[in-house]
């Protein structure tokens, strides 16, 4: 009998890497669950800025109306301004939620949107594709001039494309960085895991942000090891859960054969990685 792609077996005798690290347990409860084995190797971690200080400044302006327009990049972003504030000034709470009611808020893509709805609020534009050039796009049809736009950065990068773009359109920029990116697991035990990869211990691997993939390719760099982790990846299902990864791997020369075809989470990746694994 053949079972359907979402039988609790589909995935059974696989093996999936998977460098994820916030949602880590998620990801591989949701594959172990359809019988595959997960190769677990966290490739960076996701931690609060620093120095909380320009965090709580940036907050304090938003909160006394600096703000007309508010760009949110991640929810994860979202959530880290939220927990600053849970953190060292519970009173602001109150009120930063009913200036996000106040303002336009520009998301991209849809994951920003779901840590408004927790706070009973959505986001009024959407871009899509959800990446940097998606919202320039939707932005150039916006008049900008004057505007004081606060900017929710992807970790720390300062995303100079849509800076450029921002002043040229005349408006403010008033940026923000509440998280950063740092190293998780050792270089040891990624470059187990890319032998394992190499010795056929494993069907596929799965990215779900670019960090990963900048990480590894830094890691075998310093090793010396580009053509091991390129022969390594020719030998696996390569998946990735957006355009952004898909166009970091191609950075590299890697090519993705697994996406989600509409929504980019964790379980749309399980069901895509079922349906080419089956195959």
């Amino acid at each position: 009998m053949t079972l359907p792609v979402e039988s609790n077996h589909a995935l059974a005798g696989r093996c999936i890497a998977v460098p994820e690290s916030r949602e880590l347990d998620v990801f591989a409860s949701l594959l172990e669950r359809r019988g595959a084995e997960v190769w677990r190797c966290p490739l960076v971690d996701i931690r609060d800025a620093p120095d909380p200080a320009p965090v709580l400044e940036w907050l304090r302006m938003f909160n006394g109306g600096g703000c007309d327009d508010l760009l949110l990049f991640t929810g994860e972003g979202l959530r880290r301004l939220l927990s600053a504030i849970d953190r060292h000034a519970p009173e602001w709470r109150e009120r930063f939620i009913e200036r996000l009611s106040e303002i336009r808020i520009v998301a991209r893509g849809p994951k920003p949107g779901r840590v408004l709805r927790e706070l009973g609020l959505r986001p009024t534009l959407v871009a899509d594709p959800a990446t940097t050039a998606g919202m320039i796009v939707m932005l150039r049809d916006l008049d900008l001039r004057y505007r004081r736009i606060g900017v929710q950065l992807y970790g720390s990068d300062p995303n100079t494309l849509l800076m450029a773009f921002l002043d040229e359109a005349g408006a403010q920029v008033l940026p923000v960085a509440p998280y950063v990116y740092a190293d998780a697991a050792d270089d040891a035990d990624v470059m187990a895991m890319i032998e394992r990869m190499r010795g056929g211990g494993i069907d596929a691997i799965a990215f779900t942000s670019l960090q990963q993939v900048e990480r590894l390719f830094r890691v075998v760099e310093a090793q010396q090891q580009s053509a091991a982790l390129q022969a390594a990846l020719a030998r696996v299902v390569v998946a990735a859960v957006g355009p952004l990864v898909v166009d970091a791997l191609a950075a590299h020369g890697v090519r993705v054969q697994v996406i989600p075809s509409e929504s980019y989470y964790l379980k749309p990746l399980t069901t895509a990685l079922i349906g080419a694994l089956a195959r």
